[in-house]
């Protein structure tokens, strides 16, 4: 498999456009060491808010990539995209139909080559996400390597994303996830907010990614970059 425009990031902070958050504390976001910026939320996402927060972190020189969760939110001059598709969701246009809406509008001008489907599968029950989506967060250690072997055997994807969104999830059905990812990326989200914790995902998933605790203890947050950083030497 080719190494992806994200194969080599680590660590990543995702930053909600629907969320405030001062020049000071990007400046140090941006210049912690992280690999890469990802910008997304799961609701009130909109193409003004997106531009605004990407242009202010296009000023520093690390990856900056869009997760693509909303047709208003679709914005220009990233330097990658993510397109989810939730895998643990009964409900289709979770799947493929706002996939299709999407590409049916913009997809003359996507660039494929720095765009990337995610496997998402969300497993906190209290999440934005799995409300809006529809998903199946109650599974067994089974049911979650089946979908796993459905996202990276049978759908080809090139990342696979657990999403626990707000919880610090369980580190054992991490652990049953890299067994069967392959070569395939795994992300890990959810709950990381001190080093132990993010010492602790970076174990088993390849990037660990880190939101919600930068709007409530900055300090916390930039402690998970230097833990990960740690891992690697």
């Amino acid at each position: 498999m080719k190494e992806e425009w994200f194969g080599k990031w680590r660590h990543a902070f995702k930053l909600d456009p629907d969320k405030t958050i001062s020049d000071e504390a990007l400046d140090a976001i941006c210049t912690s060491g992280t690999d890469a910026i990802i910008i997304g939320g799961s609701s009130g996402v909109t193409f003004e808010n997106t531009v605004d927060l990407m242009s202010r972190v296009r000023r520093y020189e690390l990856d900056c990539a869009l997760e693509v969760s909303t047709m208003d939110g679709a914005v220009p001059g990233f330097d990658g995209y993510f397109v989810p598709i939730v895998l643990n969701t009964d409900r289709s246009e979770w799947i493929i139909g706002n996939q299709i809406e999407g590409l049916m509008t913009y997809g003359t001008f996507v660039p494929w080559e720095e765009t990337a489907a995610q496997g998402y599968i969300i497993l906190n029950e209290d999440a934005t996400a799995a409300k809006l989506t529809g998903a199946k967060t109650e599974l067994e250690v089974d049911e979650l390597i089946a979908h796993i072997r459905m996202g990276v055997q049978l759908m080809r994807l090139p990342l696979i994303y657990m999403e626990y969104s707000g919880r610090f999830g369980d580190m054992e059905m991490l652990r049953s996830a890299r067994s069967v990812c392959g070569e395939t990326r795994l992300f890990y989200g959810g709950g990381i907010d001190s080093a132990e914790k993010a010492r602790q995902a970076a174990e088993w998933a390849d990037t660990i990614v880190v939101g919600n605790v930068i709007y409530t203890d900055l300090a916390a947050a930039l402690s998970t970059v230097v833990a990960v950083d740690s891992l690697q030497k």
